[in-house]
């Protein structure tokens, strides 16, 4: 009797192994024949999945923007506010070294972002979901009277997404090991001044 492959299992373990090739070769060097030996997959076994490194690339994004965004759904149920917020922009931030391996799928996808229109649209639309909840968050903690500052709603998300995705880049850059960045805290002081 023929085996039955779990193909969406197969693209997920796909993608496992692509972050765990790019935390430990870089891009450029986890080729397809990598990423493949890392899932124990023979190097022909990846093209019915992903016929390049590119549309691998471009499904390990999305896996990550959605596993994001499963927790922070998760972590929002029942929260408003300045409380919704904080707990999103924590799952965000790369705390951990899976949110630290998540980065290293993220930056090379921007970096291929910047000359692919395709991949360029996913981001904005991305980030566009992201910037709607932190302006709802925003207004009902204005609302709720934990946010005064005089500067509006949608600026205070642009400066605490653009905080967010430049912590990406710090984490993906830090020593092996290092996952200690004061993010927190620095979070945390975006969030004090709000009250200025």
């Amino acid at each position: 009797m023929p085996k039955i492959v779990d193909h969406d299992q197969r693209r997920l373990e796909l993608v496992d192994a692509t972050w765990r090739t790019i935390a430990r070769l870089g891009i450029e060097s986890a080729t397809m024949r990598e990423i493949a030996l890392e899932a124990g997959f023979a190097n022909g076994a990846l093209k019915p999945y992903f016929p390049t490194k590119d549309d691998l690339l471009t499904f390990a994004f999305g896996h990550v923007f959605n596993r994001t965004n499963e927790r922070i759904r998760e972590v929002t149920a029942g929260q408003a506010g300045l409380a919704a917020l904080r707990v999103f922009c924590l799952e965000v931030l790369p705390l951990d070294e899976e949110r630290i391996n998540e980065a290293r799928i993220v930056i090379p996808f921007w970096q291929k972002a910047i000359n692919d229109p395709h991949k360029a649209r996913i981001h904005r639309d991305s980030m566009e979901q992201w910037l709607a909840a932190m302006r709802q968050f925003l207004a009902e903690a204005r609302q709720a009277g934990a946010v005064t500052t005089t500067v509006g709603d949608a600026t205070l998300a642009g400066q605490l997404l653009n905080l967010l995705l430049g912590a990406q880049v710090a984490a993906a850059l830090a020593p092996e090991g290092q996952v200690e960045l004061g993010l927190t805290d620095q979070l945390e002081g975006f969030l004090t001044l709000l009250a200025r």
